[in-house]
């Protein structure tokens, strides 16, 4: 843990740690309540909206050569339409928003003050524009009692309410992928946690 590094990588720079970023979302998201049976080839794809988008930002730890933790943000303009549909449909206005994607830290990392370091870095770099007045992101609804939920799950909810941010049902979205020991891609409901920058 003493070697941990620090990196920040803006738009086009993304591509040089997409292997590793695409990696790390796959191990990650493998865990409830994502559950998700990733691939290299589609994350790759999925990934290029970062590379793309000159106000994209990637923060990441590095353990030595490892990545073990990372966290994107994107204008939500930017972001693939099934994203901004909600906020479309709500009125808000797009330009305005800031997009936090993913937050994510191997286990062995955790409760060590990274998370709270991604949002730091995240609504900072937000900030920094000095035209966005909305942060968000969203997370997977799995409902009551799934099957595959651990005993001793813990949702990070509290968490994000102690970051300022609030669930806001009104604005959903669906995507999809396949769940673990699956081929094909179901639709999951993703639900918008959102705060004023």
């Amino acid at each position: 843990m003493q070697t941990l590094s620090f990196i920040q990588k803006k738009g086009a720079e993304i591509t040089t740690v997409f292997e590793d970023l695409a990696n790390l979302r796959i191990t990650v998201f493998r865990d409830f309540p994502y559950l998700y049976e990733g691939s290299v080839d589609y994350e790759m794809e999925y990934l290029k909206i970062y590379s793309q988008a000159e106000k994209a930002l990637l923060f990441a730890v590095y353990d030595g050569s490892k990545m073990v933790g990372a966290t994107t943000c994107i204008p939500l303009a930017d972001e693939a339409p099934e994203v901004r549909l909600p906020f479309e449909k709500a009125g808000l206005t797009i330009d305005s928003i800031f997009y936090f994607g993913e937050s994510i830290l191997l286990k062995e990392y955790r409760g060590l003050g990274l998370g709270h370091r991604f949002f730091d870095e995240r609504e900072a770099h937000a900030r920094s524009f000095g035209n966005f007045k909305t942060t968000c992101f969203c997370a997977v609804d799995r409902g009551e009692n799934h099957p595959l939920q651990p005993e001793d799950y813990r949702p990070n909810d509290a968490f994000w309410l102690k970051r300022g941010y609030q669930k806001d049902f009104s604005l959903q979205s669906t995507f999809e992928w396949p769940d673990i020991n699956e081929s094909v891609s179901t639709p999951k409901t993703m639900i918008y946690w959102k705060r004023a920058l």
